[in-house]
This record gives C-alpha cells, structure tokens and sequence, in this order.
C-alpha cells in the first residue's frame, strides 16, 4: 500500500494513503494523549477535552453550525478517547474532504472551552460514569486493569471519577489543551478515494500548518509490575449473572512475542469454535458471552478472558478457564489448530480493511504509537512466522501463579473463596 507521509514546519506529521475502488475519504487525527498521561487529580480531563472539542470554536461558535455541514452531507464523525491517545475523526463522500478537514482542524485550534459548556458537560459525562457502573460486562474490565496497575497512570479509569470530573476548573483544561494537543504530539491521517486524496499534501498542510508548536512537558510514566502472587479483586453489586475478567500479565507493543500472544488468545477465545468457548458455553452452558483477547499497550500488556457466568456457577467457570490455560502450556498443540488461528486472524484484519476509516487507523495508530509503520503484508507475514513451539514457550512464559489475575463483578462480599481458587 503506497502512502505519503509529511512533517510539517512545526512538527506535525500527516499521512495520506490513497485508496483504488472506494469513493469515501476519512480524515482522523490521533493526539497521543489519554488517561495514562493525566495525575490523579485531573483523572478523566482527556475524556472531557474529547466532548468539549464539540461544544463550539471561534469559527463556529455553537454546536449545530460545528457540525451541521457534515450532517448535511451525509458524513459520519465521532471521537475517542484510550490511555494512551484520543482520536477525532470524520468519514465523507470523496468530494467533501475539505468539510472534513475544515472540521477537523477548526476543533483542534479554535475550541472555546466556555465555562457554561464544562458545566453543561460535566453532567453529561457523570451520567455517562453511572452507565458505566450500571453495565458490569463493561466495568469490569475497568477494575481488571485497576487490579493490574493499581495506583499507576495505567490503573485509572479513562472516563475518570465522578468526585474529580465534579471539581475540573476550566483553567485545568486549557492548561492541559495547551500542553498535550502541540503539533508535534499529532498525526493526521487522510484515507480514501485515489482521486480525492492523492492531490490534496497541499491542502492538508494548509488547514494545520499553523497548529500551535511547542515543548511537550509531560511524557507518559513508564509501568511498573512487581506482582509476585496471584491478584483477586471482587466488586459487590447485585446481579443476576457474575461478570469476571481472569488473565495474566503478557507482553506490550514492542515485543518480540506480541503475535504470539495474539494467536494464544484466539486459540483460547477468539471465536465460536475456540477452545473456551466450546467448553464454557457449548458443552457446560456456563455462559452466554465469553472471550479471549490480547492487549497491548507501549510498555506492558496481558492476556485476559471474560465471561457472563449464573452466579451460582461461578467456580466452575473458573476452574475451566485455569484448566485451558494449563493444557495449552503443558500440552503441544497440533498444527492445524494453529493454522485454524492463524487464518481466523489474517481473515478478519482483511475484512475490516475493506474501508477507508479502517486504512486511516491502520496507518495513524502504527504511527502514533511507534513513530514507525509497517505493510500490512509485512504484518501478515509475521503472524505466519509463529510457530507451534512459540505458541508453547509463550504460555509457559505467562500462564504464571505471580502473573494470575482476576475481577469479578457479582453478589459476593468475600474473596477468600475465590482466591483459593486461583490456581495453574
């Protein structure tokens, strides 16, 4: 896949990939901000700066002239907001890129933050945390990673807590605006139509050339993991089905088994033939939902299973998931359910890549995070690589007592039961 990339004068780097047989263009900037940036008394301000970068700029003051043009287009645009970076993104007909960019880039340089949005907003983020709290297949993964970072940067939550969201004081936003969203903390990138894009270095430089420049202050604090035991976190809440997350530390973004990680968990859970997913659900009906993924941040990672278990079965759901996680280290794998894995993840990253919002992600995120990109041919080729004795040597590096963790989310007040079960 051909692609430009550009730094401009004050640092900022765009990339634009044109696109054969599409007649979409999408235009998404990655800021490398998130949560894990924030101190605890500003927990959630990323996630804020997110909602209020729509309430209104020196251009457009209000929020129906923002972005009413891209609703009279038919465009579609939204943000997010992660630990380690918050993106802002619009998806447009080819011949609308510049409402796109204009949109994009007049939120990034000319928001207002007006001290009645924040208190307006404010509200609406503190009712979108009781959602949270109120959806324990959600939250729990919440109180997974607090369980695994704790007090660290990567242990808050990015939506942040009610108690600070309440006291944020518009001069900590602008302060933090100022000194996370410079130029060279910033990518832009610009997928799609071949004719829309492939011509338009020029008119992307001229919508972000003057971003503000500057020194970036605060860099992000490096994790820190000293666990020695298995972990056991256990949030009461009435329901009617317990909510679990049980895993194990594993390996970030930079490391050499990262594939390898990817392929165990999508063996474990990856879909609806894998090998938790046959146990849990088809053959015990202990679940409706159960999963396996891999996670990866710049500097750590893990391997996690969560499931939606009847209350009253929780412990043996429990024991199966340590029970897989035991076999698969123990027990060599043939070579056909590593293929199985293999072509189950090749295929669903080509699936996804039939878009243009899928390209744009592809190269911004690789970018953003790495400062460095690579083929999704390349990509492919590395996931081939791994090996049936890697998948084994991974497990028996992870699947760990002093790597074991475990959230759970039901009508339980003591942890002691489930801690003796922590067990591999």
């Amino acid at each position: 896949m051909d692609y430009i990339k550009t730094k401009l004068s004050n640092g900022l780097r765009t990339i634009v990939v044109p696109l054969k047989n599409t007649k979409t263009v999408t235009v998404l900037v990655l800021v490398k901000t998130g949560s894990r940036y924030e101190t605890k008394n500003i927990n959630g301000i990323s996630h804020f700066i997110e909602h209020m970068l729509f309430k209104g700029t020196k251009n457009k003051p209000d929020k129906f002239s923002l972005i009413e043009p891209l609703d009279r287009i038919g465009g579609e645009y939204n943000a997010f907001t992660s630990k380690e970076y918050t993106g802002y993104w619009a998806k447009v007909d080819e011949h609308h890129l510049e409402i796109a960019l204009d949109w994009v880039s007049d939120i990034l340089m000319n928001s207002l933050f007006r001290e009645k949005d924040i208190e307006t907003e404010r509200n609406v983020i503190i009712e979108e945390i009781n959602m949270y709290l109120d959806t324990p297949l959600k939250y729990v993964f919440d109180l997974w990673e607090s369980l695994l970072y704790k007090n660290q940067p990567l242990g808050q939550l990015t939506i942040g807590e009610k108690e600070v969201i309440s006291r944020l004081r518009r001069k900590q936003f602008v302060d933090y605006f100022n000194n996370h969203y410079l130029a060279s903390n910033i990518v832009v990138c610009v997928a799609g139509s071949e004719r829309a894009v492939k011509e338009s270095g020029s008119v992307i430089t001229n919508y972000f050339k003057k971003h503000k420049k500057g020194k970036l202050l605060q860099q992000r604090k490096k994790t820190i993991e000293k666990q020695t035991k298995p972990g056991c976190l256990v949030y009461f809440k009435k329901t009617d089905q317990a909510h679990l997350c049980l895993g194990v530390r594993g390996y970030g973004l930079f490391h050499k088994d990262r594939y390898a990680q990817g392929i165990l968990a999508t063996i474990l859970g990856g879909y609806m033939t894998s090998r938790l997913w046959m146990r849990l659900r088809e053959r015990e009906s202990l679940c409706y939902y159960v999963s396996t993924g891999s996670s990866l941040y710049t500097d750590t990672g893990y391997l996690v299973t969560r499931a939606g278990v009847d209350n009253g079965r929780i412990d043996r759901a429990i024991k199966i998931i340590l029970e897989e996680y035991k076999r698969i280290k123990e027990e060599r794998m043939d070579e056909e359910e590593l293929k199985k894995a293999k072509d189950n993840i090749k295929g669903g990253i080509l699936l996804e890549m039939e878009s243009s919002d899928a390209w744009a992600s592809y190269f911004g995120f690789q970018e953003i995070l790495t400062n460095k990109i690579i083929s999704l041919e390349e990509k492919l080729k590395k996931i081939d690589k791994v090996t049936v004795n890697d998948i084994q040597r991974v497990a028996k590096d992870i699947f760990q007592l002093s790597k074991l963790n475990l959230a759970l989310i039901g009508p339980f007040k003591q942890k002691e039961k489930f801690e003796r079960l922590l067990r591999i």
